[in-house]
């Protein structure tokens, strides 16, 4: 009598395990789907941010070169007016 409960004890765990790595593999499965496009909404918006990031290095870039250009426009200004004294 023993046997037969512990066989059919058996078959109800390893029916209920199977169906119920069934169940995980498709929730994982989903859960990975998920996460997929989360991750491409994530690359989105770095994508975007990376834009952001390049235009503001144009535009610092641009206010140096102009820095540069005022300093040595202001060197050469007072080079003129100190040889025009002399």
């Amino acid at each position: 009598m023993s046997a037969t409960i512990s066989g059919i004890m058996e078959a109800m765990r390893n029916a209920w395990t199977d169906e119920r790595l069934d169940d995980l593999a498709g929730r994982v499965d989903t859960g990975f789907a998920r996460l997929e496009v989360r991750f491409d909404k994530f690359e989105a918006r770095f994508d975007k941010l990376e834009t952001r990031f390049d235009k503001l290095q144009h535009v610092l870039v641009q206010i140096a070169g102009g820095m540069v250009v005022a300093v040595l426009g202001m060197f050469v200004a007072l080079v003129g007016l100190i040889a025009t004294l002399h």
